[in-house]
């Protein structure tokens, strides 16, 4: 299946990493998500009921990150997939992709991130 809706650059803030500055406030996150699912019905009938509500996915990925407090991203990646594919039966895979944009490193680098696929048995 070549169906993908993707959904790109969302924001939040939250507690990630295992540094004491980082366990004592929350910091600036960026994901991609990508859900692979059919969307044939939905394209055929133009009927947004039948197909994912990325409204939904989008809400649930911002509680996840703000409600956990996690040492590591590879925690929270895969926690969010596994919150997302649980959301909706009709999704095939979720792809999870999370990036630090201040990380509490001294070199100069843009973000630091981890991404996750998770597949329906």
């Amino acid at each position: 299946m070549s169906d993908l809706i993707e959904l790109r650059k969302l924001r939040c803030s939250a507690v990630v990493g295992v540094l004491a500055e980082e366990r004592e406030r929350a910091q600036p996150l960026v994901f991609d998500i990508d859900l692979a699912r059919s969307f044939d019905e939905a394209a055929a009938r133009d009927d947004v009921g039948a197909t994912t509500n990325y409204a939904s996915v989008l809400a649930l990925v911002v509680q996840v990150a703000t409600d956990g407090r996690f040492k590591l991203l590879e925690t929270l990646a895969r926690r969010v997939a596994n919150e997302v594919l649980a959301l909706d039966d009709a999704l095939t895979s979720v792809t999870v992709a999370v990036r630090k944009v201040r990380p509490p490193v001294p070199e100069d680098v843009a973000s630091v991130g981890v991404r996750c696929s998770l597949q329906r048995p």
